[in-house]
């Protein structure tokens, strides 16, 4: 039997620059904190709990969760890589659904280190060789970054298929950062121009300009998830529900087409983007506001084509006509996304989820986006995961 899931509660501390925040456990006690306090609940009102994090040692979750409360609960740590907090948001979501609790928690944390993403683990083969292989194949710049070559060749890609200009990219940026001007949580808040983000130092030439990379970020959100009974009984919020959500992998698809489009998981957001919206009985004309995982300017183009925003190639239309923003048909990253917010990598799905929760509650202040009730999440992380989450107002 599936049941109603409401989100009771969220918290997100303030996303900063490596070396200037507190220790992952502590930015992960911090957030729990929150979210127990906006839900009006104990930690010994939580059964179960989910904890997301890429760089850290086994039993992490514990770690930063006994600062709140030792109850001998069920920790389960998740390690999805950039969809890692959205990874244990499913999860929470999955338990109480299925009846197994009434009560759930997910968070997730990141204490990163400066500059690119890079493997721990040197001894062995890494979990991404095979897509790391075609991308030498088909791009090469082996002096890059994984991911800039990745993310930067998925552009490139687009940019010779269909036309698709730099600038487009660069009026992605500038319109994130616009938006994050007005979340205080947000790593970065200054407003950008198109042609600043243009002017930027050059990672990839003609292809990507270093504003067109999120940063690397330290942070913590979490939330809390519950039955429509427990909520009732317990007299908690009941505005926010979880209305459908997907989670998919890597299809032949990523690699055989031999298409660095798919390669950073088009078809996987897509495949989990047209589950949720069967799930939900409605389309993505019926969504009001976004975030996505804008990890690279060109990857919010692309995800706004595997979301359904738009046909495949008509993403630069979608941006010249301001259907990404204020005023126009949908409000993509209120927030500031992952590119002015910043990318905490175990963070980022419960970031996502506390900005979409309180657009729906109507408490985003002057990020608010006006008459909101249907918010869709997607978060993606090569490997390969893809979590797309749909939240319905139901007040």
């Amino acid at each position: 039997m599936k049941r109603e899931v409401l989100v009771a509660g969220v918290g997100m501390i303030q996303f900063t620059k490596p070396g200037s925040s507190a220790r992952y456990d502590e930015m992960g006690a911090q957030a729990v904190r929150q979210a127990l306090s906006d839900a009006g609940l104990q930690y010994s009102d939580v059964q179960q709990a989910y904890a997301g994090y890429v760089y850290g040692d086994s039993t992490c979750g514990q770690k930063a969760l006994y600062h709140v409360g030792m109850s001998g609960i069920p920790v389960l740590n998740v390690n999805n890589n950039c969809a890692t907090g959205s990874s244990a948001l499913f999860l929470a979501r999955q338990a109480v659904q299925s009846g197994a609790v009434d009560c759930a928690l997910a968070v997730g944390f990141e204490e990163m280190g400066p500059g690119a993403l890079k493997s721990v683990w040197t001894d062995r083969p890494r979990s991404t060789e095979r897509a790391a292989k075609i991308t030498n194949e088909l791009i090469g710049h082996n002096d890059l970054p994984g991911a800039i070559r990745q993310f930067g060749g998925a552009g490139e890609a687009h940019m010779r298929k269909y036309g698709t200009r730099l600038e487009t990219f660069a009026k992605i940026r500038a319109k994130a950062s616009r938006h994050a001007a007005n979340n205080p949580l947000a790593v970065f808040r200054k407003v950008l121009s198109t042609e600043e983000v243009l002017a930027a130092p050059m990672l990839w030439d003609g292809v990507l300009t270093r504003l067109m990379a999120c940063p690397p970020t330290c942070g913590g959100a979490a939330a809390i998830v519950v039955s429509e009974e427990f909520a009732r009984k317990r007299g908690l919020r009941r505005d926010v529900r979880i209305a459908a959500q997907a989670m998919t992998t890597d299809a032949p698809s990523s690699f055989d087409s031999r298409d660095m489009i798919r390669l950073v998981g088009f078809d996987m957001t897509r495949s989990a983007a047209q589950a949720v919206y069967e799930q939900a009985g409605i389309g993505p004309e019926d969504v009001d506001v976004i975030e996505l995982h804008d990890c690279f300017a060109q990857n919010e183009l692309l995800s706004y084509e595997g979301l359904g925003l738009c046909a495949e190639g008509e993403g630069e239309k979608l941006v010249e006509a301001g259907d990404n923003t204020y005023g126009g048909r949908w409000v993509v990253n209120p927030s500031g996304g992952l590119l002015s917010k910043g990318h905490p990598l175990g963070a980022t799905g419960l970031a996502q989820c506390y900005e979409l929760t309180h657009q729906l509650r109507g408490t985003a202040d002057t990020r608010q986006v006006n008459g909101a009730r249907v918010a869709l999440q997607h978060n993606i992380g090569l490997g390969g995961a893809a979590v797309v989450t749909l939240y319905q107002k139901t007040a």
